[in-house]
């Protein structure tokens, strides 16, 4: 068994497999509930482990197979007059991004990503709503910021949720729809971009064999917990949940638990 777990993840220790685990159930579990947050609760915690370089290559490959039937199963529901704008955009900014997190270091990087999750977080559970429909000058901002959080760190669900969640006239039903068909077709072409710049590899395929049960789990989990939960509800347990995966992945607590 160690030598298998030596193959799959060279290089990490049985504490560091422990949070990959971890950190896929609970990123799968928030993604099946609220169609977004796997990398923002899987990054923040697979970057001590791995390096955000490695995390990034690792979240594409776990949420590939998932992605795509996803978005097919909600396209019905999406409001494809927002999504193709941030799509265009965020596809134009994803390239810089992904320069950004190969020149900035470790360290930095971990409280970038950690802060930015935090201030999404903040945002969202502030309450804040604006009306009406936004326009396309707004859609291209908020891709292009979907774009850059996207190579940045895997984070481009960040931008997308503040603006739909954010939308006074969605409900969770349709801020899901929207979410999950993103997701499928930025999906491919991410992956594209990502494997022209040598972040997918096959390292990073091997981690992801043991971990696709355990994101199908959080996701069949998450998924049915949706169905059961009231719009107030749905929101207060994304945002808990992601809050305490940036809060823990913190560099701040590093000299307190040794890390």
């Amino acid at each position: 068994m160690t030598d298998l777990l030596a193959l799959l993840f060279p290089g990490v220790t049985l504490e560091g497999i422990a949070i990959l685990v971890v950190a896929t159930f609970l990123g799968g579990l928030v993604r099946g509930f609220t169609g977004f947050g796997f990398a923002m609760v899987f990054m923040p915690l697979a970057s001590l482990v791995l390096g955000p370089v490695a995390a990034l290559g690792l979240i594409w490959v776990i949420d590939l197979p998932f992605a795509l039937p996803l978005a097919a199963r909600s396209a019905k529901r999406a409001e494809w007059g927002e999504v193709v704008p941030l799509l265009v955009a965020a596809t134009l900014t994803l390239p810089l991004g992904i320069a950004l997190l190969t020149w900035l270091d470790r360290e930095t990087m971990r409280w970038l990503l950690a802060l930015l999750v935090l201030a999404a977080v903040a945002l969202m559970a502030s309450g804040w709503r604006y009306h009406g429909k936004p326009g396309i000058p707004l859609s291209l901002g908020v891709g292009a910021a979907s774009g850059l959080c996207n190579g940045l760190a895997s984070i481009g669900g960040m931008p997308l949720a503040v603006f739909w969640l954010g939308a006074q006239r969605n409900d969770r039903h349709k801020t899901r729809a929207n979410l999950q068909t993103y997701f499928g077709l930025s999906t491919v072409v991410s992956g594209t971009i990502l494997a022209l710049k040598g972040i997918i590899t096959l390292a990073s395929a091997l981690m992801a064999l043991p971990l696709f049960t355990v994101y199908g789990a959080g996701l069949w989990l998450g998924t049915h917990a949706f169905g059961m939960a009231s719009e107030q509800a749905f929101r207060r347990i994304a945002y808990l949940t992601i809050f305490l995966s940036a809060l823990v992945s913190l560099p701040l607590w590093d000299g307190l638990i040794g890390r």
